[in-house]
């Protein structure tokens, strides 16, 4: 509530997005007063849940991936209870719907048994999957500094060159960095890819049982009480003071954790190219598929990039036995039957009883990044004005708790100690 709002603090930080939280849980920890801003009624930012009659709605197709370095450490540190998120794991593979048949293309380092499998599986050459395989494993174990070594491309031309070409990767990779990245055309950084890809092999994402928003949510229980504002909208940031729907607050320092349009609006800085997604959430009778696994069409005969049996994934994410699905499309949002014309080819059963909960058009799901990537973006602007976010590192959930934590050892830098 606003009622809590701080007139005079260490720290003010504008938004309580995954950035923020996490720079506000490390200031905290080093004895700062800090009071966090934001706008919505919950913390979260793009990361949030949502109850619809019953069922649990993410703001978009997201996943928890907990080989994130700053997640493990958060984990560490005693900041975030894993095992208390109840996190539900996605099957290390991918379901691919070809014309007459849906075959699974399983990781073979956590499935070995289904490597024959997948090796015969009528999408894509040997020779294309293990040069696929060979590539991913050397992203999982070279260090960061070489993955991001020399000169970057665009992800699809370095795909090229490698070989990796043919159905296996326009029907499967492409479709699965599609839903990721927020574009289809292989314009991201190549060296982002091998990031993301690292990330994939080393851990296996996954989401709470009771959605993803139980992630921030545990972030901000972690801050002092009234220490999160809701409710407040910032109207201007000047001189050590953030001026709000709801008064004024000083501070020694100011940190800008806002979504890219409104950190460029409050800071000055550049706005950030921006990806959108749309996300169609579906409910079923029965699943279409009992597998917790991630679907894609090898064809591409329809605009849907990947679609997930969210409660065959999550039990929690449905009140009863009715199936969640969800159904991801790179930019705006489009007739939904459209898609679910196309789920029917991609999960091979009937959509006729399928009734459209809610759509999700998510105009800034995350920040592009084009080559040459720049990893670490500078978070002090001066000597009282610092901003976090992904878009001052890489676009992911990783992104966004990296920065924060960066923003937050430089405003410790600056400050020195914590007010008297």
């Amino acid at each position: 509530m606003a009622s809590g709002l701080f007139s005079e603090v260490d720290v003010a930080i504008v938004g309580a997005g995954l950035s923020g939280l996490a720079a506000a849980v490390a200031l905290v920890r080093a004895g700062l007063t800090i009071t966090v801003l934001e706008a919505s009624d919950r913390p979260g930012g793009r990361v949030r849940t949502d109850v619809v009659d019953g069922f649990r709605l993410d703001r978009g197709f997201q996943q928890l991936n907990p080989a994130y370095p700053q997640v493990r450490r958060l984990a560490e540190r005693g900041v975030l209870d894993l095992p208390r998120l109840a996190l539900r794991s996605f099957e290390p593979g991918v379901r691919v719907a070809l014309a007459d048949s849906r075959v699974v293309l399983a990781d073979p380092l956590r499935r070995p048994a289904e490597l024959l499998a997948t090796l015969r599986a009528p999408v894509g050459s040997i020779a294309v999957k293990t040069r696929l395989a060979a590539w991913a494993a050397r992203r999982a174990v070279e260090p960061v500094s070489r993955l991001t070594a020399g000169p970057d491309e665009p992800y699809g031309a370095a795909l090229n060159r490698a070989g990796i070409t043919g159905p296996l990767r326009t029907g499967v990779l492409d479709s699965f960095l599609a839903g990721v990245l927020g574009e289809n055309t292989g314009e991201t950084s190549a060296h982002y890819v091998s990031l993301l890809m690292r990330t994939f092999v080393r851990g296996t994402p996954a989401v709470p049982d009771a959605g993803m928003g139980a992630f921030p949510e545990q972030l901000a229980a972690a801050l002092p009480a009234g220490a999160l504002v809701t409710g407040v909208r910032v109207e201007r940031v000047a001189a050590g003071a953030v001026h709000t729907s709801h008064g004024t607050v000083t501070a020694r320092a100011v940190l800008v954790a806002a979504d890219p349009a409104g950190a460029a609006t409050l800071t000055g800085l550049a706005s950030p190219l921006t990806r959108t997604l749309s996300t169609f959430w579906f409910v079923g009778p029965q699943p279409p598929c009992a597998r917790p696994i991630l679907h894609v069409d090898g064809l591409r005969r329809g605009p849907v990039v990947n679609a997930v049996v969210m409660s065959a994934v999550a039990p929690g994410y449905s009140p009863d036995s009715r199936a969640l699905i969800q159904c991801s499309v790179v930019g705006p949002a489009v007739d939904p039957q459209l898609v679910t014309e196309h789920a029917r080819l991609i999960f091979g059963g009937s959509t006729a009883e399928w009734e459209l909960l809610r759509t999700d058009q998510i105009d800034a799901a995350l920040p592009a990044a084009v080559p040459p990537l720049v990893l670490r973006q500078p978070v002090r602007l001066s000597d009282i004005l610092f901003v976090a976010g992904d878009h001052r590192d890489t676009p992911s959930q990783q992104g966004a708790l990296a920065s924060g934590a960066r923003a937050a050892r430089a405003i410790l830098r600056q400050l020195g100690s914590p007010l008297s």
